[in-house]
């Protein structure tokens, strides 16, 4: 019988179960959205039961889609929505709050903080991160504070921190397994890069107690065993990746200089840059790509908070779209966005201006403006945030980007994808799976648990299904760049008081 690697992939809006063969092929796939929670302006929670459970029912729903059964299952690889805070009870195993979610601002204030206070330089230089509250560290500290009875509990051992993939881990295991991988723990604003170690001195800083941590593990490594009460068997756990890094993965961006554009909730682009960390001077970050055969592989990434959840804005904010999918329509029946900018800076700016306090706008409206055209420049938001990433990462490192490889759900639409070719100027390369952050952690637990020999093995099943190129000169590139940019310098700092 073909063996499946059966891939959780526990996004920002839903939980996905993906069963791939040995070719990397899709065998099936369920998903199931859950809900966003909003208590205040600026703030994102979810339950983390609902994830649990959520993720739990899609993985056999997948399993059940095909009429398998557990033995068809070589091993779990797990891959999530990274920087998500998720503290519980180390003896009921139950949280102590909602799981507070990357994209939430609540501690603004506290990283500007830092900032003030001169620590920004010491933590850039162990972590690779700018201090920001879309990392874990001032989330952890958030709710330590801000939870009654949670500092007193966290400092007798009694509590637990995870990114999403250690809480499901938790879950998976039956309570046995704490545990991450350095992807997520390099995401944490705690982890330092270098040494591969939780950094002492900056636990110290946000006052948060070592007990609470995961154990760090390489991102291709045999985790455990699920609680054979879930499946009717142990299932070994051999892969788990941030989301980012698992896409950089599953597009296979192996060699020095690859870069990857996910069209996710946000837009996050990572290059490889080989077993050496690149420390940016303008607002990129330095993170673990993953750790395989005893080896650490660094990208260089640029995080862009608002790109899919533009486009679902327009369908659920303004309802001028009864699907996302409708975008591409609507766009085509303009040839340009009629002098529109829209900067959708819904929860502030990531790389490479990384403000908390700008704010979305709408700017060059006319008479003659119509929903069309709105559409049209939010999806063009896309590509030129896209585009101001690229730029800046071939200035850091002096690396020419050949083509970007794109996934994520927003990368099915043709229109979005060639206004980002005529934007950049090279090839846009769209995979025949579109679903590289799943793949990526099949992949890992696939070399794992030895359904694949190495990395060459693995490469041997990527294709590309089309490849979008554009005639447009240097000259347009760099007046709709201009422009662009004259739009976000207006955005910034808004909400600042």
């Amino acid at each position: 019988m073909e063996k499946y690697i059966l891939a959780l992939d526990q996004g920002t809006t839903s939980s996905r179960a993906i069963l791939f063969n040995k070719a990397g092929k899709t065998v099936s796939m369920a998903q199931k959205e859950f809900l966003q929670i909003f208590p205040r302006e600026g703030w994102v929670e979810h339950d983390p039961m609902t994830i649990w459970s959520t993720q739990i029912s899609v993985a056999t729903e997948a399993l059940l889609k095909i009429g398998g059964s557990w033995e068809d299952v070589a091993g779990i690889g797990i891959t999530n929505q990274r920087e998500t805070t998720v503290v519980w009870d180390r003896e009921t195993g139950l949280p102590v709050y909602n799981a507070i979610v990357w994209q939430c601002r609540r501690t603004a204030d506290r990283t500007k903080a830092l900032i003030r206070d001169g620590y920004g330089e010491m933590i850039h230089e162990r972590t690779g991160l700018l201090p920001d509250p879309y990392f874990s560290a001032t989330k952890i500290a958030w709710i330590l504070d801000n939870v009654e009875g949670a500092r007193e509990k966290a400092e007798a051992g009694k509590l637990c921190f995870g990114t999403v993939d250690t809480w499901l881990l938790y879950n998976l295991s039956g309570g046995k397994l704490h545990a991450t991988d350095y992807s997520n723990a390099s995401r944490t604003m705690l982890f330092n890069i270098k040494t591969l170690c939780w950094d002492e001195q900056l636990l110290k800083l946000f006052s948060i107690p070592a007990s609470m941590l995961p154990e760090v593990h390489p991102s291709s490594h045999l985790f455990g065993y699920t609680d054979p009460k879930l499946f009717g068997r142990a299932l070994p756990i051999g892969g788990i990746a941030g989301d980012q890094q698992a896409a950089l993965f599953g597009q296979c961006c192996f060699e020095k200089g690859d870069v990857k554009n996910t069209y996710g909730t946000g837009g996050f682009l990572l290059m490889n840059t080989g077993d050496a960390p690149y420390f940016s001077k303008n607002g990129l970050l330095t993170t673990v790509a993953w750790g395989l055969d005893g080896k650490v592989t660094y990208a260089l990434e640029g995080s862009v908070f608002t790109c899919g959840s533009a486009i679902q804005w327009l369908r659920d904010g303004l309802k001028i779209l009864d699907s996302a999918q409708d975008s591409e329509y609507y766009a085509s029946k303009v040839t340009d966005a009629g002098g529109v900018f829209v900067v959708p800076a819904f929860t502030g700016l990531g790389a490479p201006h990384w403000d908390p306090y700008a704010r979305g706008l709408i700017i060059g409206i006319s008479r003659a403006t119509t929903k069309n055209h709105i559409i049209r420049a939010t999806l063009e938001s896309l590509a030129y945030q896209t585009a101001d990433v690229v730029a800046l990462m071939e200035a850091e490192t002096s690396l020419r980007v050949p083509a970007l490889r794109v996934d994520g759900g927003a990368c099915k639409n043709d229109l979005l994808l060639s206004i980002q070719a005529d934007l950049l100027g090279i090839p846009i390369e769209r995979p025949a799976s579109v679903e590289s952050t799943a793949l990526g952690a099949a992949y890992l637990c696939g070399l794992a648990v030895g359904m694949y020999k190495g990395v060459d093995d693995i490469k041997k099943g990527r294709s590309v299904e089309k490849c979008f190129t554009t005639e447009k000169d240097g000259a347009y590139r760099e007046t709709c760049m201009k422009k662009w940019r004259r739009a976000v310098e207006r955005a910034l700092a808004w909400a600042e008081e």
